[in-house]
């Protein structure tokens, strides 16, 4: 399955002779309508128990084979798993062993670390059919950084339950570069600073905030 969000002319034709070769589906679009709606119609067309998420911008290693075939094992044996994540540009913070390289990612609100919100995340994993079913459809209108948040918090407040592999680097090489950059571009000085006068005040808000968007979630589910 390949979902195309209204891709440059020489791109989609590129697609098109990929397609006699490997005979995927194609879901196309006119307009760009985001993350969110590109996710929402791609999982919506999928019929297999067990669906492979990948952007267009990471690349499989030799070695993923064989922990592919070790995470679907692990699905098909285990109904309790809702995902297993491959790659991650930062370690899971809290992570219980439990087999075959895999972690099972563990949250509760009082830990320290912001990280801890991202049980899930749109790099590359494992997932269940009925995952948009059970944790609601991708929020659309929103800009790529919001909408895995909100799918995060969303995790979290119906009791998600993943995996994350630990040497995660080992399994995908990421492709995003000047040449082809995110469309989503971020304030990087602000996000990723370490001077305390920016990191102390952002880290205190991050924690606060996401703690409350997750209770706020829960109120307004209920």
């Amino acid at each position: 399955m390949v979902s195309d969000d209204a891709s440059n002319i020489e791109h989609q034709e590129k697609i098109a002779e990929l397609q006699k070769d490997f005979k995927f589906q194609l879901i196309t679009a006119s307009i760009n309508g985001g993350l969110g709606n590109n996710l929402n119609k791609g999982q919506e067309a999928i019929t297999t128990p067990l669906t492979l998420y990948v952007q267009e911008d990471f690349t499989p290693t030799d070695a993923f084979r064989k922990h592919f075939v070790d995470a679907i094992e692990i699905m098909r044996e285990e109904s309790k798993w809702d995902i297993i994540r491959f790659y991650s540009y930062l370690k899971y913070p809290y992570l219980k062993p439990y087999k075959k390289g895999f972690s099972e990612m563990v949250f509760k609100y009082w830990y320290y670390d912001y990280y801890k919100m991202y049980c899930y995340s749109d790099h590359p994993h494992l997932r269940r059919n009925n995952f948009v079913k059970k944790f609601g459809r991708y929020r659309e209108g929103y800009n790529p950084p919001r909408t895995e948040y909100w799918m995060c918090v969303s995790f979290i407040h119906h009791k998600g339950k993943g995996l994350f592999f630990e040497d995660f680097h080992s399994l995908f090489s990421h492709h995003n570069t000047t040449d082809e950059p995110s469309t989503w571009d971020k304030k990087k000085w602000l996000q990723n600073s370490k001077n305390i006068l920016v990191r102390f005040p952002r880290d205190m808000y991050r924690r606060i905030r996401y703690n409350m968007d997750i209770l706020m979630f829960r109120k307004r589910k209920e």
